[in-house]
């Protein structure tokens, strides 16, 4: 099976080929252009790249979130499209289980963050070694003495940091007795070939006009909208 994988939930973005697990083919942007601009140019370029045709891919799988509220909209509006067209399934993938996979293979703790601003951090813990990656708990949206206290359960086991909010997270943690570091700049960020991966593993497939974005708040707006209808009442 052909399954192309999307991941603009930040500010990066990549497009992916996988075979039956294997990675045939994989793009990674980084240059502050718009997802609108650089997604679908990447889905054509992994495509060809590995000489097939759109009509070739028998799935998608994309990061439906935590991220960028515009980011994840725009990720999934891609996938809705191609397998609306093509009447593909789709799979949905956290953007933090994505990120784990990053490590697989490595024996450590993944502690997934991304920067969700207001004092907070988006985050997850996995098990990664040989078999691959194990989710520890559910994402959440988090102050970083929250996910401390989390931590604390692995003392004495390598965690390793990932995402946009893995420096906050070691500049808040490094007075702290816990065996934490930063994962290299190459694995520390999302990439679509762990939303692939990750989608292998889950198997959870659903129509195009099923898939849908997964918020663990608000958007900014609807926060401020409910916080002065709050004040007024």
């Amino acid at each position: 099976m052909i399954r192309l994988c999307i991941d603009s939930s930040a500010k990066a973005a990549s497009a992916a080929l996988l075979q039956d697990g294997r990675l045939l083919s994989e793009q990674f942007l980084n240059v502050g252009l718009t997802h609108s601009e650089t997604l679908m140019p990447m889905v054509g370029s992994v495509i060809s790249a590995a000489k097939l045709t759109p009509d070739a891919v028998d799935c998608y799988a994309v990061t439906h979130g935590p991220g960028s509220f515009t980011g994840i909209r725009i990720g999934i509006a891609a996938v809705k499209g191609m397998a609306l067209a093509g009447g593909r399934p789709c799979v949905g993938v956290s953007t933090l289980e994505a990120m784990a996979w990053n490590l697989a293979g490595q024996d450590c703790i993944a502690v997934c963050t991304m920067d969700a601003r207001c004092a907070q951090v988006y985050a997850a813990l996995f098990r990664c070694g040989r078999a691959g990656v194990t989710r520890l708990c559910a994402d959440g949206a988090l102050p970083i003495a929250a996910l401390a206290e989390k931590l604390a359960a692995y003392r004495g086991e390598p965690l390793v940091l990932l995402g946009d909010g893995a420096q906050l997270c070691l500049d808040a943690l490094a007075q702290t007795d816990l065996d934490i570091r930063l994962a290299p700049e190459h694995l520390r960020y999302q990439r679509a070939a762990g939303a692939g991966f990750a989608s292998l593993q889950s198997g959870k497939c659903v129509s195009a006009a099923d898939l849908a974005p997964v918020y663990l708040r608000l958007p900014q707006a609807e926060r401020e909208l409910k916080r002065r209808t709050e004040n007024q009442e």
